[in-house]
């Protein structure tokens, strides 16, 4: 039986479930990874869809697509896929796509560290692998700049008040609340609900009030939102939940008031949280900072160096943390199969 595609995956997660696509999609044209991610985007979207969307995806999940580099120091390429956008950069995503290459053997893994360059939309990525009996222990990434776009901006929010939130850009624009201003919410899984409510009425106010813009990345604006706040685990500094827009929010409709909350400790927005902290003076340079998610798994980071985003002070990141394989999988899209770019439903989706 021949089909109309038959895609190859490996399946991982790090707390988030990220799809790595490692064959089946055709050669994509483009000069830079960032060109071919616009070209996926323009001319073959259904490929995001139909991996993201069910019967073959669910709300968290992302997906990522192996590609050869353009970049003479990477070792491979690859592209992101989100539910609602294809983001230049994802840090967990960085982390899963990099011990994929490692521990299939893509890339030739030396013990006890392997150090390459990946190349992402948004650039060059340093990768530093620890591994240890044929598996990736940790990955530490060198990030593309970040940095605040807003401090302690004022934004009113429909069912929530005045909100006081941060801008930051970490490979995605993120809007940052601190969650004590909420006295009913807490950062763990049982109010998962919750804080996907809450982080969607957020993100669409910051949408609206606050303007951004990134001088190598013109029309990207906020797409993401975060909430932030203190831990109880010693073995880290700052807690948070980001959520994942799963659709567009509409204020006059309650039911798109949701979204899929990132079960790791989300690297670009531990990125885009360092950089608002060290604007405001709370973190140094060469200074930990231990990112727990909500599922409790850390993320480390640090600040290495300043540099200049176009007009913005901005400084460089490096997060680490680990990703594990739970699956290798083929999807296949049937020749009579009417929903050519999957489908979703109103009970988990917005």
């Amino acid at each position: 039986m021949s089909f109309k595609r038959m895609i190859h995956a490996v399946e991982t997660h790090s707390g988030e479930p990220m799809r790595v696509i490692t064959g089946g999609v055709p050669n994509i044209p483009g000069d830079t990874v960032y060109e071919q991610m616009k070209w996926l985007e323009k001319n073959d979207d259904q490929l995001r869809k139909l991996m993201l969307r069910e019967p073959r995806g669910y709300p968290p999940l992302c997906c990522n697509l192996i590609v050869p580099p353009k970049h003479p120091h990477a070792a491979a390429g690859f592209i992101v896929m989100e539910q609602v956008e294809y983001p230049v950069m994802s840090g967990g995503n960085t982390i899963s796509v990099a011990t994929v290459l490692l521990e299939t053997g893509m890339i030739p893994m030396q013990e006890p560290v392997t150090e390459f360059g990946l190349e992402s939309p948004a650039g060059l990525i340093g990768i530093r692998a620890e591994c240890r009996n044929g598996k990736v222990k940790n990955v530490t990434f060198e990030n593309v700049p970040a940095f605040a776009a807003h401090l302690d901006a004022k934004i009113d929010v429909p069912e929530l008040g005045t909100v006081t939130v941060d801008v930051g850009w970490g490979g995605m624009f993120y809007v940052i609340a601190d969650v004590r201003q909420f006295d009913w919410l807490e950062l763990v899984p049982e109010q998962g609900a919750e804080i996907a409510r809450v982080s969607s009425l957020i993100l669409r106010s910051a949408q609206d009030q606050l303007r951004v813009e990134h001088p190598d990345y013109p029309g990207i604006g906020i797409t993401i939102s975060q909430l932030s706040g203190p831990t109880a685990n010693p073995a880290a500094d700052r807690k948070n939940a980001v959520t994942m827009a799963s659709g567009p929010v509409d204020f006059a409709n309650p039911a798109t008031w949701t979204g899929s909350i990132d079960r790791c400790p989300c690297g670009t927005g531990t990125c885009a949280r360092m950089a608002t902290l060290h604007a405001k003076g709370e973190l140094a340079l060469n200074q930990q900072f231990r990112h727990e998610g909500v599922l409790g798994t850390i993320y480390t980071g640090e600040l290495v160096r300043k540099t200049k985003v176009g007009l913005y002070d901005a400084v460089v990141p490096t997060v680490g943390g680990q990703s594990w394989i739970t699956g290798y999988s083929t999807h296949v899209l049937d020749p009579e199969d009417p929903f050519t770019e999957g489908f979703t439903m109103g009970d988990l989706w917005a």
